[in-house]
Protein backbone atom coordinates (compact mmCIF):
# COMPACT_ATOMS: atom_id res chain seq x y z
CA UNK A 1 0.00 0.00 0.00
CA UNK A 2 1.82 2.73 -1.23
CA UNK A 3 1.33 6.75 0.09
CA UNK A 4 -0.47 8.57 -2.66
CA UNK A 5 -3.28 5.68 -2.46
CA UNK A 6 -4.17 7.20 1.16
CA UNK A 7 -4.39 10.51 0.42
CA UNK A 8 -7.62 12.67 1.51
CA UNK A 9 -8.74 15.15 -0.65
CA UNK A 10 -11.29 16.72 1.31
CA UNK A 11 -8.40 18.31 3.60
CA UNK A 12 -7.53 21.84 1.90
CA UNK A 13 -3.81 23.26 1.51
CA UNK A 14 -3.14 26.90 1.92
CA UNK A 15 -1.61 29.55 -0.28
CA UNK A 16 1.11 32.14 0.95
CA UNK A 17 -1.54 35.20 0.26
CA UNK A 18 -4.33 33.31 2.77
CA UNK A 19 -4.77 34.88 6.11
CA UNK A 20 -3.61 33.69 9.61
CA UNK A 21 -7.79 33.84 10.42
CA UNK A 22 -8.41 31.49 7.68
CA UNK A 23 -5.87 29.14 8.40
CA UNK A 24 -7.28 29.22 11.60
CA UNK A 25 -10.61 28.66 10.55
CA UNK A 26 -9.75 25.71 8.54
CA UNK A 27 -7.90 23.71 10.87
CA UNK A 28 -10.98 24.36 13.17
CA UNK A 29 -13.41 22.67 10.37
CA UNK A 30 -11.14 20.55 9.34
CA UNK A 31 -9.73 19.30 12.80
CA UNK A 32 -6.24 18.99 11.94
CA UNK A 33 -3.24 20.74 13.89
CA UNK A 34 -1.36 21.22 10.86
CA UNK A 35 -2.36 22.82 7.12
CA UNK A 36 0.58 22.17 4.23
CA UNK A 37 1.54 25.60 2.29
CA UNK A 38 1.58 25.65 -1.81
CA UNK A 39 2.62 28.27 -3.86
CA UNK A 40 2.22 27.52 -7.80
CA UNK A 41 1.42 23.92 -6.81
CA UNK A 42 5.10 23.20 -5.18
CA UNK A 43 4.86 21.91 -1.40
CA UNK A 44 6.61 24.16 0.98
CA UNK A 45 6.15 23.38 4.19
CA UNK A 46 3.19 22.59 7.02
CA UNK A 47 2.00 25.78 8.81
CA UNK A 48 0.78 24.56 12.66
CA UNK A 49 -2.16 25.83 14.76
CA UNK A 50 0.26 26.74 17.15
CA UNK A 51 2.08 28.85 15.34
CA UNK A 52 -0.51 30.40 13.96
CA UNK A 53 -1.97 31.07 17.38
CA UNK A 54 1.38 33.20 18.29
CA UNK A 55 0.44 35.55 15.52
CA UNK A 56 -0.96 39.07 17.09
CA UNK A 57 -2.47 40.16 13.78
CA UNK A 58 -5.33 37.90 12.19
CA UNK A 59 -4.78 39.50 9.04
CA UNK A 60 -1.08 38.62 8.41
CA UNK A 61 -0.39 36.31 5.94
CA UNK A 62 0.82 33.22 5.78
CA UNK A 63 3.72 34.25 3.56
CA UNK A 64 5.04 35.51 6.96
CA UNK A 65 5.38 32.27 8.41
CA UNK A 66 7.97 30.88 6.33
CA UNK A 67 10.78 30.21 8.81
CA UNK A 68 8.37 28.50 11.15
CA UNK A 69 7.28 25.48 8.13
CA UNK A 70 7.94 22.03 9.37
CA UNK A 71 9.41 20.40 6.18
CA UNK A 72 7.68 17.12 6.59
CA UNK A 73 6.65 14.90 3.96
CA UNK A 74 6.59 11.50 2.01
CA UNK A 75 7.02 10.72 -1.56
CA UNK A 76 3.84 9.60 -3.23
CA UNK A 77 5.70 5.81 -3.85
CA UNK A 78 6.74 4.88 -0.61
CA UNK A 79 4.96 2.63 1.55
CA UNK A 80 2.51 4.26 3.82
CA UNK A 81 4.58 2.90 7.37
CA UNK A 82 6.74 5.87 6.20
CA UNK A 83 3.70 8.34 6.54
CA UNK A 84 3.30 6.81 10.17
CA UNK A 85 6.74 7.45 10.51
CA UNK A 86 6.81 10.79 9.70
CA UNK A 87 3.20 11.66 11.62
CA UNK A 88 5.03 10.28 14.97
CA UNK A 89 8.36 12.19 14.01
CA UNK A 90 7.30 15.42 13.55
CA UNK A 91 3.49 15.18 15.97
CA UNK A 92 1.76 16.09 12.77
CA UNK A 93 -2.27 14.51 12.08
CA UNK A 94 -1.25 15.46 8.61
CA UNK A 95 1.16 14.20 6.45
CA UNK A 96 1.69 16.19 2.84
CA UNK A 97 2.39 13.89 0.04
CA UNK A 98 4.62 15.06 -2.93
CA UNK A 99 5.93 14.39 -6.27
CA UNK A 100 10.28 14.38 -6.86
CA UNK A 101 10.14 17.44 -7.50
CA UNK A 102 8.43 18.50 -4.59
CA UNK A 103 4.66 18.68 -6.52
CA UNK A 104 2.15 18.55 -4.29
CA UNK A 105 -0.32 16.10 -4.65
CA UNK A 106 -2.48 16.35 -1.04
CA UNK A 107 -2.36 14.97 2.70
CA UNK A 108 -2.98 11.84 4.41
CA UNK A 109 -4.74 12.02 7.59
CA UNK A 110 -3.25 10.37 10.91
CA UNK A 111 -7.10 8.74 10.98
CA UNK A 112 -6.82 7.21 7.73
CA UNK A 113 -3.20 6.07 8.39
CA UNK A 114 -4.47 4.81 11.87
CA UNK A 115 -7.40 2.59 9.71
CA UNK A 116 -4.63 1.39 7.36
CA UNK A 117 -2.38 0.25 10.05
CA UNK A 118 -5.38 -1.41 11.69
CA UNK A 119 -5.86 -3.59 8.77
CA UNK A 120 -2.17 -4.05 8.38
CA UNK A 121 -2.09 -5.24 11.64
CA UNK A 122 -4.88 -7.22 11.21
CA UNK A 123 -7.40 -5.98 14.00
CA UNK A 124 -10.37 -6.74 11.36
CA UNK A 125 -9.36 -10.68 11.15
CA UNK A 126 -11.22 -13.46 13.31
CA UNK A 127 -8.11 -15.05 15.39
CA UNK A 128 -6.18 -15.10 18.47
CA UNK A 129 -3.12 -12.64 20.16
CA UNK A 130 -0.29 -14.29 22.41
CA UNK A 131 2.31 -12.15 23.54
CA UNK A 132 5.06 -12.95 24.67
CA UNK A 133 8.69 -11.34 26.36
CA UNK A 134 12.29 -12.36 25.75
CA UNK A 135 15.68 -12.21 25.39
CA UNK A 136 16.53 -10.77 21.87
CA UNK A 137 18.76 -13.92 21.02
CA UNK A 138 16.11 -16.25 22.06
CA UNK A 139 14.04 -14.89 19.26
CA UNK A 140 12.92 -17.35 16.35
CA UNK A 141 10.99 -17.14 14.18
CA UNK A 142 11.00 -20.22 12.30
CA UNK A 143 11.11 -21.75 16.00
CA UNK A 144 7.65 -20.23 17.01
CA UNK A 145 6.36 -20.51 13.37
CA UNK A 146 6.97 -24.03 14.22
CA UNK A 147 4.94 -24.39 17.27
CA UNK A 148 2.08 -22.78 16.14
CA UNK A 149 1.90 -24.95 13.15
CA UNK A 150 2.64 -28.23 15.19
CA UNK A 151 -1.26 -27.35 17.09
CA UNK A 152 -2.53 -26.92 13.41
CA UNK A 153 -2.80 -22.76 13.51
CA UNK A 154 -1.30 -20.29 11.07
CA UNK A 155 0.65 -17.24 12.49
CA UNK A 156 -1.46 -14.16 10.54
CA UNK A 157 0.87 -11.37 11.62
CA UNK A 158 3.64 -10.82 14.07
CA UNK A 159 5.09 -7.88 15.62
CA UNK A 160 8.26 -7.05 17.79
CA UNK A 161 8.91 -4.45 20.04
CA UNK A 162 11.69 -4.07 22.77
CA UNK A 163 11.70 -2.84 25.75
CA UNK A 164 14.61 0.44 26.15
CA UNK A 165 14.32 -0.01 30.07
CA UNK A 166 14.93 -4.15 30.34
CA UNK A 167 15.77 -4.61 27.04
CA UNK A 168 13.36 -7.44 26.70
CA UNK A 169 11.77 -8.06 23.09
CA UNK A 170 8.42 -8.01 23.77
CA UNK A 171 6.67 -10.76 20.40
CA UNK A 172 2.73 -10.23 19.59
CA UNK A 173 1.84 -13.04 16.92
CA UNK A 174 -1.87 -13.09 15.77
CA UNK A 175 -2.83 -16.42 15.06
CA UNK A 176 -5.62 -17.49 12.82
CA UNK A 177 -7.92 -19.52 15.35
CA UNK A 178 -9.92 -18.08 18.32
CA UNK A 179 -8.71 -21.07 20.53
CA UNK A 180 -5.10 -20.31 21.37
CA UNK A 181 -4.61 -22.85 24.97
CA UNK A 182 -2.69 -25.15 23.16
CA UNK A 183 -0.36 -22.58 21.59
CA UNK A 184 0.51 -20.86 24.29
CA UNK A 185 0.94 -24.53 26.49
CA UNK A 186 3.31 -25.21 23.68
CA UNK A 187 5.41 -22.39 23.68
CA UNK A 188 5.55 -22.74 27.47
CA UNK A 189 6.50 -25.97 27.17
CA UNK A 190 9.63 -24.64 25.10
CA UNK A 191 10.50 -22.39 27.99
CA UNK A 192 8.51 -19.26 26.40
CA UNK A 193 7.69 -16.46 28.75
CA UNK A 194 3.87 -16.22 27.18
CA UNK A 195 3.04 -12.78 29.36
CA UNK A 196 -0.97 -12.61 27.72
CA UNK A 197 -2.37 -14.01 25.61
CA UNK A 198 -6.69 -13.53 24.04
CA UNK A 199 -9.21 -16.42 22.70
CA UNK A 200 -12.38 -17.37 23.02
CA UNK A 201 -11.92 -19.66 25.21
CA UNK A 202 -9.35 -17.43 27.87
CA UNK A 203 -12.01 -16.18 30.62
CA UNK A 204 -12.09 -20.45 30.92
CA UNK A 205 -8.72 -20.77 31.08
CA UNK A 206 -8.26 -18.05 33.59
CA UNK A 207 -11.17 -19.86 35.66
CA UNK A 208 -9.26 -23.12 35.65
CA UNK A 209 -6.12 -21.80 36.59
CA UNK A 210 -7.27 -19.60 39.60
CA UNK A 211 -9.48 -23.10 40.59
CA UNK A 212 -6.78 -24.76 40.42
CA UNK A 213 -4.29 -22.44 42.46
CA UNK A 214 -7.36 -22.62 44.97
CA UNK A 215 -7.22 -26.03 45.41
CA UNK A 216 -3.30 -25.97 45.86
CA UNK A 217 -3.68 -23.25 48.47
CA UNK A 218 -5.93 -25.55 50.37
CA UNK A 219 -4.48 -28.40 49.47
CA UNK A 220 -6.99 -30.38 48.40
CA UNK A 221 -6.62 -33.57 45.69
Amino acid sequence: MLAASLINKNIPRLQLQDTVSKALQLIIDYRVTHLAVVADGVYLGLVSEEDLQDVQEENAIIENLQSSYIKAAVQEDVHFLNAVSTSIQFETNVVPVVKPNMEFTGVISTRDLLKKLGNFAGANEIGGIIVMEMKPYHFSISEISRIVESNDRHILHLNTTTDSSSGLLTVTIHINHAEVAGVVASLERYDYDVVYYKGSEHIDNNINKNYGNLMKYLNID
